[in-house]
């Protein structure tokens, strides 16, 4: 197939394009620098220079492709997600941007589209099991996200196939992993919520083949992620990567200033990917949460 990849230079964007490469597929990436461009090519993928924002442009980029995989965010890195207008970006992105990229792909006529969505707008289900049938929870900061999929929905309504990705907590090789192992190093705390809950994550390797899964997938949103694990498992592990003291939960007026930002991080959500798996034959090669997700050679290089 020839996809077109939103977001291609990005951390989930770059393991899709890996992951279609390797299956074959004809790959467009859609960038916007020389940088990006260089990124995109070295993992074997055509870069394509358009505004996501430009519908005209963007569906004429678009042109002849089967399929399109919607990944472009700009996610605030560590305690930037506190700043005002912290949100402004990416929200535009899901409520404006995931619009034009679904009418873009109406217009040029592309059959198959893949949307990079969140788990975190489930509810707090405290011990239970999550499913896509699970309880939504829309909040300042989950409406975004519900719209976007609002928008993903309305494209297969009009005969496309849209296939919405609910991803976990991506924990890796991503900006935000690496600013909690530099927080737990220097012993400060970058934990939030009881450590006893529920966590949903995905290590963007698994993200990537997930985006390429999703290609036979039928219309519908799915879960993609590894095997759910508490929160304080979570920070030992991330702990123990960077070397640092036990994990300490960072003070309550830090939720309090973050409001709703950061109420979604701490909400219990023990989520199952199964429904996805038995429809696609997608398993995550990481399927347990451990250092080895965290650790990259510079790293083992400085604690040795």
């Amino acid at each position: 197939m020839q996809v077109f990849v939103t977001g291609a230079s990005g951390v989930v964007g770059r393991a899709a394009v890996r992951a279609l490469v390797d299956d074959g597929h004809d790959v467009r990436g859609l960038v916007r620098s020389r940088e990006a461009a260089r990124v995109v090519s070295g993992l074997g993928a055509e870069p394509v220079a358009a505004e996501l924002f430009d519908g005209t442009e963007l569906a004429e980029a678009m042109r002849g492709c089967d399929a399109v995989a919607n990944l472009a965010t700009k996610v605030p890195v560590g305690s930037a997600a506190l700043r005002p207008g912290s949100l402004r970006e990416i929200d535009r992105l899901r409520i404006r941007g995931s619009r034009i990229v679904a009418a873009a792909a109406r217009r040029a006529e592309v059959e198959v589209l893949v949307h990079q969505s969140l788990s975190f707008v489930y509810a707090d289900a405290g011990e239970d099991w999550i499913d896509e049938d699970g309880l939504v929870e829309v909040s300042r900061a989950t409406e975004p996200v519900v719209v976007a999929e609002d928008h993903m929905e309305a494209f297969t309504r009009d005969g496309g196939r849209a296939v919405c990705l609910r991803l976990g907590l991506v924990t890796g090789t991503d900006p935000n992993t690496a600013w909690q192992v530099r927080r737990a190093a220097s012993g400060r705390a970058f934990t939030l919520g009881d450590p006893r809950s529920w966590m949903h994550v995905v290590h963007p390797d698994d993200a990537g083949s997930a985006v390429a899964h999703a290609l036979q997938a039928p219309a519908g949103i799915y879960n993609v992620g590894s095997d759910p694990v508490r929160r304080g498992e979570y920070a030992a592990v991330v702990a123990s990567v960077a070397g640092g003291p036990p994990p300490r939960p960072l003070p309550a007026w830090v939720r309090r200033v973050g409001a709703e930002k950061l109420e979604i991080l701490t909400r219990s959500q023990r989520v199952s990917s199964q429904r996805f798996a038995d429809g696609t034959g997608w398993t995550p090669t990481r399927p347990v949460l451990s250092a080895s997700w965290l650790t990259t050679p510079d790293r083992e290089r400085a604690r040795g």
